[in-house]
């Protein structure tokens, strides 16, 4: 009678939180969820590599890159409210500063992932550059996943995810312009 119940309850709060009012709910949670899981699968997978000190670096990467940007998205909130940007008024200014921060934040994370992995290039055998290239190219997709728990439109969704993947791209093979666009960020940490 217990697992029934459990079973029930499971149910009930599974239709609860995919209900449309629990959307940003429960974009939140997917997000933490997969940043989670994706870290102890990177964890795991580096570890006996040698490459354990990467999935650090991308773990600590991670904790700043969430305070940045709900700080920056209680700033762009801020601003939206002091100069009476929103949807129904000024529909272009609302969605392109959005885009505007949440491309910048997303770019910022291509560019520290790309750095992480860039450097862990230097003392591995290839095979593990190519494993390490796909962790870098999978860490963007998940930051991508946490910038979209907090611009949810699908214009940002498409938008970030085409740049987080191409910013990567472009951020493994030339290192410098990462260094150049963020770097100065990067050295407050």
């Amino acid at each position: 009678m217990s697992d029934i119940h459990n079973a029930d309850s499971m149910g009930q709060l599974s239709k609860w939180l995919l209900h449309e009012d629990q959307k940003e709910l429960f974009d939140y949670l997917f997000a933490n969820a997969l940043n989670i899981v994706f870290l102890a699968v990177t964890a795991l997978i580096l570890w006996p590599m040698g490459q354990a000190m990467t999935s650090w670096r991308l773990a600590k990467g991670y904790w700043i890159f969430w305070i940045v940007l709900i700080l920056t998205a209680i700033i762009l909130i801020l601003f939206q409210r002091i100069f009476r940007v929103d949807m129904d008024s000024h529909y272009d200014i609302y969605v392109i500063t959005a885009l505007l921060v949440s491309g910048l934040l997303q770019a910022g994370w291509s560019a520290f992932a790309a750095l992480i992995i860039h450097t862990s290039f230097d003392t591995a055998p290839v095979w593990i550059d190519v494993v390490l290239f796909i962790v870098g190219l999978f860490s963007s997709y998940v930051a991508c996943a946490i910038v979209s728990a907090f611009y949810m439109g699908s214009i940002y969704r498409m938008v970030n995810l085409f740049l987080a993947m191409l910013s990567y791209l472009v951020f493994i093979l030339w290192p410098t312009s990462a260094r150049v666009l963020y770097g100065w960020f990067f050295d407050f940490f």
